[in-house]
């Protein structure tokens, strides 16, 4: 099941390395090349609410096998395509069945692991998680030099086809079925609600936050989101049961996440960014120097999981911060010549920091949910994870392009800029916008860091506390 959730969140940042060739191939834009990955986001997003009901109704093998074949299939679509819009139809088909994955193993975890172990074994799914999108641009840059771009989708058929067999052979059912009703309004106002506000933040990027287009996707995607959370309060059989967040633990690190989430995508977005549109570095050398962080994340993923079992999630959480904080300092004042080793060793470094975040925050949240309740805890987890990404990029994106434009600014009217061409005028100004969002991303860490000293070791809660915590 890891390596099936590798596969899948490999999958989804594969395409980033890839949008100039793409570009080129199909003679399309920047604009409408990104829906292959914002397409994929889209669909995840919107699947992953409704697993919660998938993992009562069916069971565990009957479900990942499924979703690993609907995975297969995008897949091969997707390494057939002619044209960019069967590309993006088998990328969507891959979204369908990576959305099932991750909540499902998450679930697994959960069911099969007391809540003294599930430190180390969330350290494993940790390195599904991080790992994978870490890896995907040095692997794609290293393709796309010395093959074509289908190639990618060719290589991981194999790969799907194995944990198929895999799973039909080893995998067994570990979690209690249960016939719910299937509530067709929550997830119509669960599709629409996190379709439009997904989509929207990720055109915020392009597009700006003034943006009509914009605004109104996140209006109708608040509003649906609104209606969508009153339902579930009210519903008997909820389709994602809210009532988790009245669990203090859950809340308290769910929030967390969501500033570690940002934290994490952001950098994957603009460091190679200052890479390849600023430096002129290859796709290849941008992949490479995010490669010895991602080898030391999957070192330190299982190594953080059993310190959580034995320590807790508190401290780890804050010598974590302070390490993203302190090596994300040296992001704030990049030049035109800081020097490729430096900025390996800091990314590195601040990987360190998130490695030992992600899974203990995580999962100090999810051990204090009682069990009739992990599997909507894991969707929540999830869902909340796609939301801060999709936020987290755009508003950086933004931050980054409105602030290049008032450096540009400034360039022009100091007088700087007589001595600068066009191009440099640009390059000039859009480092200092990268600068003043990693400021940004600062100032997001301080807020994980203060709120990460209210974590406590809880215990799970059982049936009789859950139905008096309920009826409050």
């Amino acid at each position: 099941m890891i390596l099936g959730a590798f596969l899948a969140t490999l999958n989804q940042t594969i395409m980033s390395v890839a949008t100039p060739e793409l570009m080129g191939d199909f003679n399309i834009s920047a604009a409408t090349a990104q829906w292959l990955t914002t397409g994929y986001m889209l669909v995840n997003g919107v699947l992953i609410p409704i697993t919660a009901y998938f993992m009562q109704r069916f069971s565990t093998k009957q479900l990942f096998q499924a979703s690993m074949f609907i995975f297969l299939i995008g897949t091969i679509v997707s390494a057939l395509a002619s044209n960019f819009g069967i590309l993006l139809t088998g990328r969507m088909i891959q979204a369908a069945g990576a959305g099932i994955i991750m909540p499902l193993l998450m679930n697994v975890v959960m069911t099969l692991y007391p809540p003294e172990k599930r430190g180390t074994a969330m350290g494993m799914v940790g390195f599904a998680i991080i790992f994978a999108p870490a890896i995907g641009p040095t692997l794609t840059g290293y393709i796309l030099v010395n093959y074509t771009w289908q190639t990618m989708f060719y290589g991981m058929i194999p790969l799907t086809l194995m944990v198929i067999g895999f799973a039909f052979v080893y995998l067994k059912n570990v979690s209690e079925r249960v016939n719910s009703k299937f509530d067709i309004i929550s997830v119509v106002l669960s599709t629409i609600g996190f379709g439009a506000l997904l989509y929207g933040f990720s055109r915020a990027g392009s597009l700006g936050w003034s943006s009509a287009e914009v605004l109104v996707f996140i209006a109708v995607g608040i509003v649906a989101l609104a209606l969508f959370t009153w339902r579930q309060l009210v519903s008997d059989t909820p389709l994602l049961d809210l009532r988790a967040f009245k669990y203090s633990m859950f809340s308290l690190t769910t929030i967390i996440n969501v500033a570690i989430t940002m934290i994490m995508y952001a950098d994957m977005m603009l460091l190679p960014l200052y890479l390849q549109n600023a430096r002129g570095f290859t796709a290849l050398e941008s992949g490479l120097l995010l490669l010895p962080g991602a080898l030391v994340m999957g070192f330190l993923m299982p190594v953080t999981g059993k310190l959580f079992d034995r320590f807790g999630g508190k401290w780890l959480a804050v010598i974590g911060m302070v390490i993203t904080i302190l090596t994300t300092t040296a992001f704030i004042d990049l030049t035109d010549s800081t020097s490729y080793g430096f900025l390996v060793l800091m990314s590195t470094s601040r990987r360190i920091g998130i490695a030992l975040l992600m899974m203990p925050i995580q999962t100090a949240g999810l051990n204090q949910l009682p069990s009739r309740l992990s599997a909507h805890g894991t969707a929540i987890s999830n869902t909340i994870r796609q939301v801060s990404g999709a936020v987290g990029t755009s508003l950086l994106v933004s931050v980054m392009t409105s602030r290049a434009k008032v450096h540009a600014q400034d360039i022009v009217a100091t007088g700087s800029a007589n001595a600068l061409s066009q191009q440099q005028l640009a390059t000039e100004s859009m480092i200092q916008g990268i600068n003043d969002a990693y400021v940004v991303i600062i100032g997001i860490a301080f807020v994980g860091l203060i709120l990460s000293f209210f974590i406590k070791r809880t215990k799970q809660v059982d049936e009789e506390d859950y139905k008096q915590i309920v009826s409050q």
